[in-house]
């Protein structure tokens, strides 16, 4: 039997902020039992719900380094063990991370406290699956400071890389000390880029934890193939393509999938109708009316309705929303926001629904309900990322029969076909260049077809729904590739 250990910041449902969460809870769950042993480790966040700190129980406690306190607790749920890794100075906040200053620090402690544990509760993973930057030290400390203990020789890594914009970069100097590494990490072609200019004084090089764990890991994966191929590009690799340039023959583009008992609009609770390919026009036209009344709408069913379920950030495209937003108010057409995050972009929102209260809703806030509420209710839903290393949004709106509109990157172009007028095919609207108005001849493209052929719109809706953007596949891919290694 293989033994996997996943290690990452959060994990669904004890913590979430992205798509990270829900990747680390479902996928351990996707493997056959009887061939896999997979387990979980998180950091033990005071923000997680009190019914699971409260039943994980203390099994461990030590001392690390300079009399740090490390105490281990532990969970079983759904077939799965989690294990919490607890320190009320690093985990004691109510939000899971603080600033990208002291969260170095707190991961640092975070990925040393993972190893440390291990001979401790009795479990020697044959591979640990590392999840972002938050983990990315687990394979530089493997194999550096814990090499001469026995235990820890032949244990493999994996690093998958979720979002490469995020690595866990500071100077060498404050790396160093939060990590106390030794000082063979620091040189050009580790942590350090082989370009580094080495005039300058040593602390002051640029480093990052993201670029040790592709540097020292056995093999490398991320969330979709197109990724994985653009991050070996300058356009987007963030100063990392030489690494991923240079391990390409490990890298691996491995889609995620979704719950398909989460997301299943056959059986979802929070929806007023239930239905599936062959209830798909009266199932959905109820929950967009239900949508409509529960945000003051106008409930009208032939209302081209969008909607945006996202972290509302520069990545997400809302730029070339902002652009367009005007000339879509001017058509018979509604658009549902749904997210949080960066303040000129909530404002952005916030304006518009002002000016056309009778067509938009921003709702500023995270709610699980009302995002299957979106899923199963608008028309169509927007995803122009200016790049998507995979993507859950469009995976989740093929299964509730919502067309998605995306931009062709990432995952996006992956995943989501575009519609041929000619031949009747696809499951989605895309546009290739970063420009708003690719993106507004594609909201056109799709308002026309809905308006004039709802024949052919049904359709495309079904051809998506009979996708399978289940873990089955992927999750065969990940066990080749640990049956590898």
């Amino acid at each position: 039997m293989k033994k996997i250990l996943f290690v990452a910041s959060e994990c669904v449902p004890f913590v979430k902020t992205g798509g990270l969460a829900d990747v680390v809870g479902a996928l351990p769950k996707s493997f056959d039992k009887k061939e896999y042993d997979v387990r979980v480790m998180l950091p033990n966040y005071r923000a997680i719900a009190p019914k699971y700190r409260e039943n994980a129980k203390c099994i461990y406690y030590f001392q690390m380094d300079n009399r740090v306190y490390v105490g281990v607790h532990q969970l079983e749920l759904d077939g799965i063990t989690y294990y919490f890794i607890d320190n009320e100075q690093y985990f004691g906040g109510m939000v899971p991370y603080y600033d990208l200053y002291q969260d170095l620090e707190r991961f640092a402690y975070f990925s040393k406290a993972c190893l440390s544990a291990l001979p401790l509760i009795g479990f020697r993973p044959d591979i640990i699956h590392c999840h972002d930057w938050q983990s990315a030290l687990v394979p530089v400390y493997l194999n550096t400071v814990f090499q001469g203990d026995e235990f820890f020789r032949g244990i493999r890594t994996i690093m998958t890389i979720h979002n490469l914009r995020f690595q866990g970069t500071w100077d060498v100097g404050h790396i160093k000390w939060v990590s106390k590494l030794p000082d063979e990490c620091f040189v050009p072609g580790r942590l350090v880029s082989p370009f580094q200019d080495t005039s300058i004084p040593q602390n002051s090089w640029n480093c990052s934890m993201m670029r040790g764990a592709l540097t020292y890991c056995d093999y490398i994966t991320t969330v979709s193939n197109t990724y994985a191929q653009e991050i070996q590009t300058p356009a987007f690799g963030d100063g990392l393509d030489d690494i991923l340039a240079w391990r390409r023959e490990r890298l691996w583009g491995i889609i995620n999938g979704i719950d398909y008992d989460i997301w299943n609009p056959s059986k979802d609770d929070k929806l007023v109708a239930n239905y599936n390919t062959k209830t798909l026009k009266k199932g959905r036209a109820a929950n967009k009316k239900a949508l409509q009344k529960e945000l003051g709408l106008k409930e009208d069913e032939n209302v081209f309705t969008i909607g945006l379920v996202s972290r509302l950030t520069d990545q997400k495209g809302l730029d070339l929303i902002d652009n367009i937003m005007d000339r879509l108010c001017n058509m018979n057409i509604n658009i549902v926001v749904l997210g949080t995050g960066a303040r000129n972009y909530e404002d952005m929102f916030r304006y518009y629904e002002g000016k056309y209260y009778n067509k938009v809703r921003a709702k500023i806030c995270y709610s699980d309900a009302l995002a299957h509420k979106i899923y199963a209710g608008c028309d169509a839903l927007l995803v122009p990322s200016a790049f998507e290393p995979c993507g859950l949004t469009q995976l989740i709106s093929l299964r509730y029969g919502t067309i998605p509109i995306v931009h062709e990157v990432g995952g996006l172009k992956d995943t989501v076909k575009p519609y041929n007028e000619f031949d009747g095919t696809g499951t989605g609207f895309s546009f290739r260049n970063y420009f708003s108005g690719e993106l507004l001849d594609r909201i056109n493209a799709a308002y026309n077809l809905y308006t004039n052929n709802r024949k052919e719109w049904e359709n495309m809706q079904k051809r998506g729904m009979k996708e399978d953007w289940s873990w089955t596949n992927s999750s065969k891919i990940y066990m080749d590739l640990y049956n590898r290694m």
